[in-house]
């Protein structure tokens, strides 16, 4: 694949999803990692200055931030703070105890509704940072960071966000990085998953071409079961069908 005109046909089609909203520019969520700064990239190159990074710390591991600076001074888009720790910490007092998840599943609960009200504000779009093995797998959270308006990278494996990413000029040391939502401190992609990007990427890529995966018949069934017990994060939510 050629990613420099992989960048402009993802730049272009952004272009037109502003155009069909009346829209001009994005807000997105850059938590330092690839993937948000790669879709930064995208926004940048679509959209010029119209572009707002916001941070949004939230008990987040403190090097988080750092590389967040780092992207959006290297891709020269403007960068917000929005501390969420207090509005959250508030939150879980007003709620009854949860366990580790749904406390966790709050934090891009609330930079969801975070972005959203910082694009009404400017007339922007919401630019999501999914990629497809992680949309796929569903690993990501509902009405969180899948709660965007378009998804640049949604039909891209991992390996070929990477390969966009050095092509874009997102430092090195982002490329690098371990992937990781950052929900928790020491959490990483592959570690929650108890699988690679690489397999994820293979197994997904051998089904799209029809052909057998070559990987153990245990590492095709895990991925089958994350896919089929994520379908309702990609539906649209059912409606009891009535016939008139």
């Amino acid at each position: 694949m050629e990613y420099t005109q992989l960048a402009a046909d993802i730049v272009a089609w952004m272009q037109g999803k502003l155009v069909e909203a009346h829209a001009t520019g994005f807000v997105i969520g850059l938590s330092g990692g690839i993937d948000s700064a790669t879709v930064a990239a995208l926004c940048k190159r679509a959209a010029g200055d119209e572009v707002l990074g916001v941070w949004m710390p939230c008990h987040s591991v403190p090097e988080d931030k750092e590389y967040a600076r780092m992207a959006a001074a290297a891709l020269d888009i403007e960068l917000s703070t929005v501390d969420l720790c207090a509005v959250y910490d508030t939150f879980l007092e007003t709620l009854p105890g949860g366990n580790k998840m749904a406390r966790a599943n709050l934090k891009p609960r609330l930079r969801m509704s975070a972005l959203y009200y910082l694009a009404q504000s400017r007339g922007y779009l919401v630019a999501g940072t999914g990629n497809k093995p992680e949309i796929m797998v569903g690993y990501f959270t509902k009405y969180g960071d899948g709660g965007v308006d378009l998804e640049p990278m949604g039909e891209l494996y991992k390996h070929e966000v990477r390969a966009l990413a050095r092509a874009l000029g997102v430092p090195q040391p982002i490329v690098e990085r371990a992937p990781s939502p950052g929900l928790w401190p020491g959490q990483t992609d592959e570690g929650e998953m108890g699988i690679t990007y690489a397999e994820i990427d293979a197994i997904l890529a051998a089904w799209s071409a029809g052909t057998k995966p070559d990987l153990p018949a245990d590492r095709i069934a895990k991925v089958k079961g994350m896919v089929s017990r994520s379908a309702h994060k990609r539906a649209i939510p059912p409606a009891f069908p009535i016939e008139r």
